[in-house]
C-alpha cells in the first residue's frame, strides 16, 4: 500500500483586513498518498489556493497567518519547520504551479536565468550543467528550439508556452509531489487540454504526486483518482472521482455537477443555477455555511455545523441531510 506523503491536520489560517478578520481555511484535514492525483474543487474563495499556500508557508504575513493545524510532509510538520529549511523543500521535494505564469515569472530575466535558478540553489549544478538542464526541460515539456528559446524573455513566449515553461521549472528539480493551482485558468481550451496531457504525461513518467486545485469538475473527471470539495473554508465531500459522478452526496457538489453541460443527455437539459452568493467569512461559521443556499436545508443546518461522515467507503460527506431521499441522516 503506497504510503501518505503529505498528511494535513486542523489546518486553520487568517486574513486581517480593514473590515475584519477573514477565516479563510477552518479546520481542513487531508493526506495524499504517494503517486496519488487529488483533485481539489470548489469556487472562487473557497480556500483552495490559500490551503495549499499555508501548507508551503507562502501566505503573506502580514495579513496573512497560519492560526492552527499540522502539516506532516516525510514525518516533518511543515508548519514548524524554519523558514531557511522550508526554503529547501520548497521547489526541491514540493514544487507549485501558479495559476497566472505571466506574473509568475520575472519579467526582467530571460527564460534561461529563471530555470536555472532552482537548479544551482537545489542540486548544486554548475552554470553549463544548469544551462543544458535547462533545455532538456524545455524540450520535455513540448517547446522547440529549446536552447535558442532559452536567451528569450517571458513577454516573447505565448501564454500555454509561459505555462509550459511553469511545469518545466517546477519539475526541474524532480519533487514528490506537484501542485498545480489551477493553471490552465487563463488558457484557451485548446491549450488547457494540451496543459492537462502534457501533466498526465510527465507525472506517468516520473511517477510524482499530483494536486490539482480547480474549479472544473470537468478536468478533474479526466485527470485525478480522488477529489476533495471545498466550501466556505471546509471540506464538505470526499470521494473517489467516479464515486463523485456517480453518486454525489452534497448540495453543493449537486450543484456543481449540474452547472457542467453535459453531452450524453438525450435531451438537451438546462444548466443548474446555485442560488445566492459564497459566504462572507468574518466569522468562523458554527452552522452550515451552505444552508442559505441549499433547497435541502433543515432546522439542525442552522444550529450545528456537520462533521465530515462515510456514505460509502473512501466516500465521505458533511451533512445532515440525505440529498437521494430528502430526510435528516
Amino acid at each position: 500500500m503506497p504510503d501518505v506523503l503529505l498528511d494535513v491536520q486542523g489546518l486553520e489560517t487568517q486574513f486581517r483586513t480593514p473590515d475584519g478578520v477573514v477565516h479563510a481555511v477552518n479546520g481542513v484535514s487531508f493526506s495524499v498518498k504517494e503517486g496519488e492525483t487529488l483533485g481539489v474543487v470548489g469556487e472562487s474563495g473557497c480556500g483552495k489556493s490559500v490551503t495549499m499556500l499555508s501548507v508551503l508557508g507562502l501566505i503573506p504575513s502580514p495579513p496573512g497567518k497560519v492560526t492552527a493545524g499540522k502539516a506532516f510532509f516525510n514525518g516533518h510538520d511543515l508548519l514548524q519547520m524554519p523558514r531557511e529549511e522550508l526554503r529547501h523543500v520548497r521547489g526541491a521535494q514540493i514544487s507549485m504551479i501558479f495559476q497566472d505564469p505571466m506574473t509568475s515569472l520575472n519579467p526582467v530575466l530571460t527564460i534561461g536565468r529563471q530555470l536555472e535558478e532552482p537548479l544551482i540553489l537545489h542540486l548544486g549544478m554548475n552554470k553549463k550543467q544548469a544551462s543544458d538542464r535547462a533545455a532538456e526541460l524545455l524540450e520535455m515539456v513540448g517547446i522547440p528550439n529549446a536552447k535558442d528559446r532559452l536567451k528569450d524573455y517571458p513577454h516573447q513566449y505565448s501564454g500555454g508556452m509561459r505555462q509550459r515553461v511553469m511545469i518545466a521549472m517546477a519539475l526541474s528539480c524532480s519533487p514528490q509531489i506537484l501542485i498545480a493551482d489551477e493553471p490552465t485558468t487563463a488558457l484557451d481550451v485548446t491549450i488547457q487540454a494540451q496543459i492537462t496531457d502534457l501533466v498526465k504525461r510527465l507525472r506517468d513518467e516520473i511517477g510524482m504526486t499530483v494536486i490539482w486545485i480547480t474549479h472544473d469538475l470537468g478536468v478533474v473527471a479526466n485527470l485525478a483518482k480522488r477529489v476533495l470539495v471545498m466550501y466556505g473554508g471546509f471540506i464538505i465531500e470526499e470521494s473517489p472521482v467516479k464515486d463523485l459522478y456517480a453518486n454525489p452526496s452534497h448540495p453543493y457538489t449537486i450543484g456543481l455537477l449540474g452547472s457542467l453541460p453535459r453531452i450524453d443527455e438525450a435531451e438537451r437539459q438546462r444548466l443548474y443555477s446555485i442560488e445566492g452568493m459564497p459566504p462572507v467569512l468574518y466569522r468562523k461559521p458554527e452552522v452550515c455555511p451552505f444552508a442559505p443556499r441549499c433547497k435541502w436545508v433543515m432546522d439542525r443546518c442552522w444550529k450545528e455545523n456537520p462533521m465530515l461522515t462515510e456514505v460509502s467507503p473512501e466516500h465521505r460527506v458533511a451533512c445532515w441531510v440525505d440529498v437521494k431521499t430528502g430526510r435528516a441522516r
